[in-house]
């Protein structure tokens, strides 16, 4: 019997986020189960976007429009894919990131949740609470941080 059945993974296309969609990959591997590879956004035009861009510099990955949100996952699934994945799915989904990794959870009947721990010990990850920490609080299944930073 496989370990897991089912593994989700969130992404937001940042270096962190890949590195945690790697490790979600070989554990859904070694488990023979279907990853999951989820990327939740909220819509913002072109202009937002760019503009964005130039005022977050390496922090932008963090707004993104549906087409960005394509892409980061067609990003994320050529990773999964060269570390082993063999079952791969993608969803985008418009909303949060906590609440949309346990919709994703939940619609998919997942039974493990891979998440990078960036944002773990920042301070505003202590004040405000970060997607780590929420979705291992609330997710209701085993979740896994990887060490990404």
């Amino acid at each position: 019997m496989a370990a897991y059945n089912t593994v989700v993974v969130g992404t937001d296309g940042s270096e962190s986020s890949l590195a945690a969609v790697e490790r979600a990959a070989k554990v859904a591997a070694d488990s023979a189960a279907t990853l999951v590879i989820a990327c939740a956004y909220y819509p913002a035009s072109r202009e937002r976007v760019d503009k964005a861009r130039d005022v977050l510099g390496d922090e932008a990955y963090q707004v993104v429009g549906s087409a960005p949100a394509e892409e980061t996952l067609r990003t994320a699934r050529e990773r999964a894919t060269k570390v082993g994945a063999i079952s791969l799915e993608t969803v985008a989904v418009v909303g949060s990131p906590v609440e949309s990794l346990r919709k994703i959870v939940r619609d998919h009947d997942a039974d493990l949740l891979v998440v990078g721990n960036r944002g773990l010990n920042t301070l505003a990850g202590r004040i405000l609470g970060s997607v780590p920490s929420e979705v291992a609080r609330k997710s209701g299944v085993d979740v896994l941080i990887v060490h990404t930073t």
